[in-house]
């Protein structure tokens, strides 16, 4: 049985002032490269497109049936989303706008957060890797639910941190109930968030306190369990039976119940991705988070078990195979493992290079691996914000420099994004040809794959101007393009853009 702490460890350890005064600076750093990648106007990339196009071509009921092109996101999400369009408009800033503001408000969540669970060192390092490791950073962007996802996690943790041991009023089953009804709809995750901190909360409660807290909030569980159960039925349901979708999600679920090995694969994964410790840094991070467990456990188990048990729950989730334990999905979880990994850090330099103190030299080395990289990484970013397949470069480029008489081929990898954005550059049906043949998304595309592609492109022959417009070719792909192209003409120009590409050419 886990036994309670002293009461004043569940107190936030008040840090001095030029600490609160780094802390802000840092959280302003956050959400100014959040910002800047914001108003970057990045292009929509095709997993985006794909959740867009279910966005705005329904209505808001039709947005609570299964989505098309193989995508699923929380009904809530996707009713502010359609919302954010009908105010705003149907563009990149609407429609990533609920995912900045959900990116700010996790900032200072994360800040209020590590207030009251991590000790005054070790905020600062914590809010550094926060606001700058790569994913949190990026997923602040995106037409996706991941930040949100993060941002719900974070609030309905300090909604239900401070009533840990409590006998809630009225008044507070009410609230806490509704509120946490309304966060399942609004982020997937959000139950294994709500489970995992309300198992935590009764373990280490009192024994002889224990069943009157059970008694006591059995009104809140009932409320999130029929919210979860009609989400279900509703929406998940649905979601489930698209099996292109359920495939994709196969190889991250455990093979049984005693597959250890990929326990430890996707543990080693998670500081890759989502985590976002690049090259040899995940290594370095994960020895951090053990050093932080350690630590921890040493001043207060409680709280480690607490920070925990929402990535418990969820990898019990993963082995009964309802939840993908992978990637993005799991980028909920990430400020929690962020806050061990910083007390790992600090606890370097405090109790281990006490009483050894060449220990010192190996803490300025972890901080410095794990630190400096997103630090530069994001302010890199200030100046150089991160596209992904920017299409409308590329497509504003071809337009300017068409001719009359010119033919616009567009790859298969680029259809969605081209007949989005067609429109917006005044492009009609007959201005241009889609491709049909999948040269890309396959290991090794097969002969009868370059067949059709040159069957589509020799129709093309003794034509003197034809852009083709490609998005994120690997190179083993372009190299078969270009092999196929260049036998039947003569390349005249090439534009490059961040993961798409066009090129001209002359086919007489």
């Amino acid at each position: 049985m886990i036994t309670e702490t002293n009461k004043d460890s569940d107190r936030p350890e008040e840090p001095s002032n030029h600490l609160k005064n780094l802390a802000l600076l840092i959280c302003l750093l956050g959400l100014l490269v959040r910002t800047v990648q914001y108003l970057n106007n990045r292009s929509l990339w095709n997993d985006e497109l794909n959740l867009v196009l279910n966005i705005v071509n329904r209505s808001y009921l039709e947005l609570l049936q299964p989505l098309d092109n193989n995508q699923a996101a929380p009904p809530g999400f996707l009713l502010v989303e359609k919302l954010a369009t009908q105010l705003f408009g149907e563009n990149e800033y609407s429609l990533r706008l609920f995912s900045f503001i959900a990116g700010i408000i996790s900032i200072f969540a994360f800040y209020k957060l590590a207030n009251y669970y991590a000790s005054k060192w070790v905020i600062p390092i914590a809010l550094i890797l926060f606001t700058c490791l790569r994913f949190t950073v990026y997923y602040s962007t995106e037409v996706k639910q991941y930040s949100s996802d993060v941002m719900v996690a974070l609030l309905l943790s300090l909604l239900l941190l401070p009533l840990r041991d409590q006998i809630l009023t009225r008044n507070q089953i009410l609230w806490v109930g509704l509120l946490g009804a309304i966060a399942i709809w609004f982020s997937h995750p959000a139950v294994f968030v709500l489970a995992g901190i309300e198992l935590s909360h009764l373990l280490l409660a009192p024994v002889e306190k224990r069943k009157a807290l059970i008694l006591n909030r059995l009104p809140v569980y009932l409320i999130w369990m029929l919210s979860f159960a009609y989400l279900y039925v509703l929406t998940i349901v649905g979601t489930l039976g698209n099996k292109a979708l359920t495939r994709s999600w196969g190889e991250r679920y455990p093979d049984s119940l005693l597959d250890i090995s990929w326990l430890f694969d996707s543990f080693g994964r998670f500081f890759y991705r989502p985590l976002g410790f690049l090259g040899k840094t995940d290594g370095v991070a994960i020895a951090a988070f053990i050093v932080g467990c350690v630590g921890y456990f040493r001043r207060d188990r409680t709280k480690l078990l607490v920070l925990m048990a929402p990535a418990i729950v969820t990898v019990i989730a993963s082995y009964l195979q309802k939840y993908p334990f992978r990637e993005r999905l799991v980028l909920f979880l990430t400020p929690f493992f962020i806050l061990v990994i910083a007390e790992g850090i600090v606890f370097l330099f405090t109790q281990v290079s006490y009483r050894y103190r060449y220990f010192k030299i190996l803490g300025v080395l972890v901080a410095g691996l794990l630190l400096l990289p997103p630090l530069f990484q994001s302010s890199k970013l200030l100046i150089y914000p991160e596209g992904v397949q920017e299409i409308k470069v590329v497509i504003e480029y071809v337009k300017s420099h068409q001719k009359p008489g010119d033919i616009l081929f567009i790859d298969l990898t680029a259809r969605n994004q081209f007949l989005y954005y067609s429109r917006r550059y005044g492009y009609s049906a007959n201005d241009y040809i889609l491709g049909e043949a999948d040269l890309q998304n396959k290991k090794d595309f097969s002969e009868q794959d370059l067949a059709s592609f040159k069957q589509e492109i020799t129709a093309l022959k003794d034509k003197p101007r034809v852009w083709f417009l490609l998005t994120e070719p690997k190179k083993s792909e372009e190299a078969a393009f270009l092999q196929s192209v260049n036998s039947l003409g003569q390349q005249t120009d090439v534009f490059r853009a961040t993961g798409a590409i066009a090129y001209l050419y002359d086919l007489r």
